[in-house]
């Protein structure tokens, strides 16, 4: 990496060279300005307002405009002669905890590198004393021209520093803040926590420019000749009326995209299908329900007839009424399909009457 200031870290009495290196990079793609109908380059020139020439670079200076217009010059020497400690030296204020600083007043971010073996051993020591403490730095140093707030920092085994905002330079939040009367209710504070909870965490190392991506394939579509394939923007969503039910679905697109069935089963219309077990009496029929009605009423019809068949030879001598018992204790209480009754009855009597006759012989015979 090349760097792009030289100087030294004033930690107390201890002086340590470093050079300074940018830590991040820009990817974004950056665009000309052409003529559509030739496709010449479109360039901006420095043109003096008063003879309307175009004026080099040599004959370029800074200047202040004061509140009643009135410009004045302020050259590079005007500003090289004035007094700036921090010109070549980040000078160590004192140290406090990371969460003393306001990630408002964060900007660019800087590697510091140990400029020469020498700078090596107090490199680390200041390395080393940062990671221990817990803390970070506070400093001043000069870049481009004035002077700035930084912080440093470890990042693994390097000191970071960061460009800081001034503290006078973060503007208050007043009249941002939605108004004091907005009501944030448990229920709803209860849903927000569940989709964070699915959501989970986010893997920084995954995340990408997706429209960056988008430029380079149209680019690339564009140089080859091919046609570009339009895609069709997502249509925003109306206005969210009831924030409960947006909660709701937002947890469960988030199960869904996350894989997470936790004991649902899904209908084809995607709504939550209750399932019971098979025989819980809800909404459905215990197994060998028909089956054992009939058997009970088999089993009644065959008891009622051998205890009219034990009455006596008074019981034997009418055989209809012990008939017409048979039929009633035979006869299943829900209702059947007619034939089915009908069927099931005279076998019952049969059954009945042949019991009945055969208890009256082995008496008689007695």
């Amino acid at each position: 990496m090349r760097s792009i200031w030289n100087g030294s870290i004033s930690f107390g009495l201890v002086s340590i060279p470093v050079k300074l290196m940018n830590a991040t990079e820009n990817h974004a793609i950056s665009f000309r300005q052409i003529h559509l109908e030739d496709g010449g380059r479109i360039r901006y020139r420095k043109v003096c307002e008063l003879d309307e020439e175009e004026v080099p670079a040599s004959e370029t200076v800074k200047a202040y405009e004061d509140a009643d217009g009135t410009v004045i010059p302020v050259t590079d020497e005007d500003l090289a002669s004035l007094p700036l400690p921090t010109a070549k030296t980040i000078e160590i204020e004192g140290f406090v905890p990371a969460s003393a600083i306001d990630p408002l007043q964060l900007d660019s971010a800087y590697y510091l590198e140990a400029n020469g073996v020498p700078a090596a051993k107090p490199y680390a020591l200041l390395r080393e004393a940062l990671r221990r403490s817990g803390k970070v730095a506070v400093a001043k140093y000069a870049l481009r021209g004035r002077e700035r707030l930084g912080m440093l920092r470890v990042s693994d085994d390097v000191i970071a520093m960061h460009a800081l905002l001034w503290p006078d330079e973060i503007r208050a939040p007043e009249g941002v803040a939605p108004d004091a009367d907005v009501k944030v209710r448990d229920a709803e504070l209860d849903l927000a926590d569940a989709l964070m909870n699915t959501l989970g965490d986010a893997d920084m190392d995954t995340l990408h420019d997706d429209y960056r991506e988008a430029v380079e394939e149209l680019v690339a579509a564009k140089a080859a000749g091919e046609p570009v394939a339009e895609e069709e923007a997502e249509k925003p969503e109306g206005k969210v009326i009831d924030l409960m039910a947006a909660l709701e679905n937002s947890v469960r697109a988030a199960k869904e995209a996350h894989g997470e069935s936790q004991g649902e089963s899904h209908g084809e219309d995607g709504e939550v299908a209750d399932v019971h077990p098979i025989g819980s009496g809800r909404g459905g029929k215990k197994p060998g329900g028909s089956a054992s009605k009939r058997a009970a009423s088999k089993r009644t019809a065959e008891k009622g007839a051998a205890e009219k068949g034990t009455a006596g030879k008074k019981a034997a001598a009418k055989k209809t009424p012990a008939k017409k018992t048979a039929t009633k204790e035979a006869a299943p209480k829900e209702t059947r399909p007619k034939k089915t009754v009908a069927k099931k009855t005279t076998t019952a009597k049969k059954t009945a009457a042949k019991k009945t006759s055969g208890g009256t012989r082995k008496r008689t015979s007695a």
